[in-house]
């Protein structure tokens, strides 16, 4: 009688990652993504944080317009690149990658903690050229271009966090699996990718409520998934 535990027992199904364990880490960075890229945009004049497409386009609109902010929105590109390469060299000279991820989230939140103190200190900021905005908009900038170096290295089985064009394409895919056939593992497909779209969302919305009522202060809630997340991280638990 053979001594080997099979897939459907309860020993080997009690080892099996839950949903949420599964949704945990994706939900959490999209929430705070969208939050962050809402609330930059909000207090810093049409400035994105979270991505470098928003600032191209609004470069190349105040380039034929002649609207201000251009000097600062191109700038974002090699300040979001100069990251990318120092986080990933970084990473490329440690192997253990629980640990680096754990350096990487704990990087995000010193700058968002920097990006909310230089919020505070200098707005409002009511000069699309003004250094201060540079300043405040680069800190933020910078602590999500060391996520998404993260999320193109360390962690790239969970869907991007900052930019949901493929998330949304992703979702309406496997909506469309499901509607087609109704299974189990597509389902969980589905709520997979609808829970990342909707993390976003509802980061956004959270971002943007937060910063109406108590301004910059509204980046400090978000911090604390980033410490949470690092924590796992440390510890081998980032799923």
């Amino acid at each position: 009688m053979s001594a080997n535990v099979n897939a459907s027992s309860p020993t080997a199904a009690s080892q099996e990652p839950s949903l949420w364990e599964l949704c945990r880490a994706p939900i959490l960075l999209t929430i705070v993504g969208g939050a962050i890229d809402t609330i930059g945009f909000i207090a810093l004049v049409g400035f994105f944080t979270a991505h470098v497409t928003g600032n191209l386009v609004l470069a190349g609109a105040a380039f034929v317009k002649g609207g201000a902010g251009l000097w600062i929105k191109l700038g974002a590109i090699p300040l979001f690149i100069a990251t990318v390469v120092i986080s990933k060299m970084l990473i490329d000279r440690n192997r253990q990658t629980h640990r680096t991820l754990g350096w990487l989230f704990v990087a995000e939140a010193v700058f968002l903690l920097g990006f909310m103190v230089a919020g505070l200190s200098l707005a409002p900021f009511d000069n699309p050229d003004g250094v201060d905005l540079a300043l405040t908009g680069g800190l933020g900038l910078v602590a999500l271009a060391v996520r998404n170096t993260a999320s193109k290295t360390l962690i790239k089985h969970i869907s991007p966090s900052t930019m949901m064009t493929g998330n949304t394409t992703q979702l309406g895919i496997d909506l469309s699996n499901f509607l087609r056939a109704r299974t189990r593992a597509g389902f969980q497909d589905l709520l997979k990718s609808a829970s990342v779209v909707l993390g976003f969302v509802s980061g956004a919305f959270l971002g943007a409520t937060l910063y109406v009522t108590i301004g910059f202060w509204s980046v400090f809630p978000f911090m604390l998934p980033i410490a949470y997340l690092a924590r796992l991280a440390f510890r081998n638990e980032f799923k």
